[in-house]
């Protein structure tokens, strides 16, 4: 028997051909994208969702690139060269922080697939093109064939160099996550690559502060510089082509078919190599210390446990980290480009929305309060016996989340104030964004109960949902941040406008909201527990 099952799997891989292999990918690829129509309602909900913020992306940004047409030629090119380079480096960098969600993107689920690493390849780049985000990619990169190029030549070439781009983008990003997969699946690895995709976020306000600091008197000659730099990048050959239509343009065409296929040789490369490679990934676990830290002051009980439980994730939980890490650098940058805004006056204001911001920013860490729980959930579901359980479990993991942001809180609204040129604006700064970030906890615990998702466990620190369960994520998301501003309103709106007296309210009025929140999520939380488990333990 053992040898007629291995006569049957060499037959079945010499059999499969690179055409077969791609259309079971994509066969594959439209069954799990067919599957997230199938379940809860949530779930639905968010898969249409995702698919419409797609829909408008590609016609927006078609619309946007195609009103290049309007502009003069060497201006319409210079843009298409910058966004080619965008679109790019977003291919290179995007899949990386989606590691560990999208299976197809880790060569160690595929090791034991009964395919050779040519038609895998094949069949991986079909199924990269296939969904709704890499075809709204492509749309957006179509009108730059209708906004740059001025002859039919051009427009023939440029669709010639948009479909060459377009599969450079796809051989790129698989090549980059392949040859980095071992260290992805590494904690240490993990850590590295979001510090880094923390730091290129934060890169990507440098344009903004130099525009803060005086530097765009002449917005054309600041295009034409910065495309010039990007001129010979593949992305910026690739517009080009589009502009020039000619045998200059033709000869780019073909570089880039040329560097298509070398990159692809190297991903084909290394995606045996990693098919081949054990996975050390796993390593022992330290010596486990015993320290209750800031949480052995509270009195012993239910939300002492709590506390001591949130904070160790905090410090040890990649997702913790990172979660806080991010929302540090935000305020960071928010509260340097708003003070540093050559165009904006010194008022209370410029002291007061910077680390109302960051506030905000930053009590968005209890929008999902029991993600990082996932399915141990289930021992406070067998724990809790009323809703009155459930507010001091809300409660514990309130507070947790205070003690870090209050003390950050604090020193962004010093700093900003400095900045701002008057120091003692430090002081309605503080009051009223802890008010806000208080107000924020309140609406968080609301939306945890009502739209809960699962954070994924092991590969990624900063993907924020589980498959299917993105649309959900960032409608939740967007859903706190948008009723945390307008219940705070009340008492944001009179300092900001110059009454500083009025921020003696907002601490109160913050600390009323956070407990009404906790109240309602309790009593409803309670009632959905089961729902909540289930949307927080999601396979990953």
């Amino acid at each position: 028997m053992a040898g007629s099952g291995t006569g049957v799997v060499q037959g079945a891989t010499r059999g499969l051909t690179a055409n077969a292999t791609i259309g079971l990918f994509v066969r594959l690829k439209l069954r799990l994208i067919a599957g997230n129509l199938r379940g809860d309602l949530a779930r639905q909900l968010g898969f249409a969702f995702t698919v419409a913020l797609a829909v408008i992306v590609a016609a927006g940004g078609f619309f946007m690139m195609s009103l290049l047409r309007f502009g003069s030629p060497d201006l319409a090119r210079d843009v298409g060269i910058i966004a080619f380079t965008m679109i790019f480096l977003s291919w290179a960098v995007v899949p990386l922080l989606l590691f560990g969600v999208d299976d197809t993107l880790d060569p160690a689920k595929l090791a034991l697939f009964p395919v050779r690493s040519g038609p895998l390849t094949a069949g991986l780049f079909a199924a990269s093109a296939t969904g709704a985000w890499p075809l709204a990619g492509l749309i957006v990169m179509a009108g730059a064939v209708a906004g740059v190029a001025r002859t039919a030549q051009g427009a023939v070439l440029g669709v010639a160099a948009v479909l060459v781009l377009f599969a450079l983008c796809l051989v790129t990003s698989r090549a980059i996550t392949t040859g980095l997969s071992g260290v992805l699946r590494s904690r240490r690895g993990r850590d590295l690559l979001a510090v880094s995709a923390i730091l290129v976020v934060l890169a990507l306000q440098i344009p903004n502060l130099m525009l803060n600091q005086g530097l765009s008197a002449d917005p054309e000659a600041l295009v034409g510089s910065v495309a010039a730099m990007m001129r010979w990048t593949p992305s910026g050959m690739a517009a080009h082509a589009i502009a020039d239509g000619g045998a200059a343009g033709l000869a780019e065409v073909a570089a880039l078919a040329v560097l298509v296929a070398l990159v692809g040789w190297l991903w084909m490369v290394a995606l045996r190599r990693a098919l081949v490679t054990t996975d050390a990934s796993t390593q022992a676990g330290g010596k486990v210390r015993r320290s209750r830290g800031v949480a052995g002051l509270l009195p012993d009980g239910p939300v002492a446990a709590v506390v001591a439980k949130d904070l160790k994730y905090a410090r040890r939980d990649p997702r913790g980290r990172i979660s806080w890490l991010a929302a540090i650098m935000v305020s960071g940058v928010i509260s340097y480009s708003l003070t540093q805004d050559s165009e904006l006056p010194s008022t209370l204001a410029t002291a007061v929305g910077p680390a109302c911001l960051g506030a905000l920013v930053m009590g968005m860490q209890s929008a999902n309060s029991f993600a990082l729980d996932g399915r141990a959930l289930w021992m406070n579901a067998v724990v809790y016996g009323s809703g009155r359980a459930l507010r001091a479990d809300l409660a514990g993991r309130h507070l947790a989340v205070a003690l870090l942001a209050g003390p950050l809180i604090a020193l962004v609204s010093i700093v900003t104030a400095i900045l701002s040129g008057t120091p003692i604006w430090a002081v309605p700064a503080m009051l009223t964004a802890w008010g806000l970030f208080a107000v924020a906890l309140g609406v968080g615990a609301i939306i945890s109960v009502l739209c809960p998702y699962t954070a994924p466990e092991r590969l990624n620190a900063f993907t924020g949902a589980a498959p299917g369960q993105g649309g959900v994520a960032f409608a939740g998301a967007l859903l706190a941040m948008v009723v945390s501003s307008v219940v705070a309103l009340p008492v944001v709106v009179p300092v900001v406008l110059g009454l500083p007296w009025a921020s003696l309210a907002a601490l109160p009025y913050g600390l009323l909201i956070a407990w009404a929140g906790r109240r309602m999520a309790g009593h409803i939380g309670y009632a959905r527990f089961p729902e909540i488990l289930s949307a927080v333990s999601r396979p990953t």
